[in-house]
């Protein structure tokens, strides 16, 4: 009976003492994650970045919210990004919370990477931009085989993409920028020889 008394009295102080922070700080409040919710709302000043669909050579993709293409890298898990160092340098992750846009059908998430940032992910695969796509419409890193992996543009759908065969170049060579070779193909068209 004591116990129960005593887990009783504990609830009801930490409502007493919740209750109190929210009327002296109300960002408090405001940043606190609903009962029952799935995933924390983001804290305040967090922007969520909404995600968007365009169609490049005939295939639906996910874009950012600059109309840049997301990819996903094959050696990755759906708790873990493989693509960490100079890696991240050519493939920045789309880090922080996402929602959905108009024509974006997928399953919404986020992994913690190895630095402790929040990365996006899109049916359970990490996102990225390439550096190379500097403008909207652009899908350069699709089907690349760069950085210990091969590459693929986020599809709407979820599924593999078909690849052209453009965007991979050759082994070895030097990049643009000062960048050298580590053994992983060139983007040909991107110039980068890491």
């Amino acid at each position: 009976m004591r116990k129960v008394l005593g887990a009783a009295g504990l609830a009801a102080l930490a409502l007493a003492l919740s209750a109190c922070a929210s009327s002296s700080n109300p960002s408090a409040a405001a940043s606190a994650p609903a009962a029952g919710a799935s995933s924390p709302a983001p804290a305040a000043g967090v922007s969520v970045t909404t995600l968007g669909m365009r169609t490049i050579n005939g295939t639906a993709v996910v874009t950012n919210a600059k109309g840049l293409t997301l990819y996903w890298f094959v050696p990755d898990t759906t708790t873990t990004s493989k693509c960490t160092g100079s890696c991240a340098t050519y493939w920045p992750p789309l880090t922080g919370p996402v929602s959905a846009g108009v024509g974006v059908t997928g399953s919404l998430g986020s992994i913690i990477r190895s630095n402790g940032a929040m990365q996006a992910t899109y049916d359970g695969h990490p996102l990225y931009t390439y550096a190379a796509d500097s403008a909207p419409g652009q899908a350069k890193g699709n089907g690349l085989n760069a950085s210990g992996g091969v590459w693929y543009e986020m599809t709407v759908s979820g599924a593999k993409p078909a690849t052209s065969g453009t965007g991979t170049g050759g082994t070895g060579g030097s990049g643009s920028g000062g960048s050298t070779s580590t053994g992983s193909p060139s983007t040909g068209s991107g110039g980068y020889g890491y």
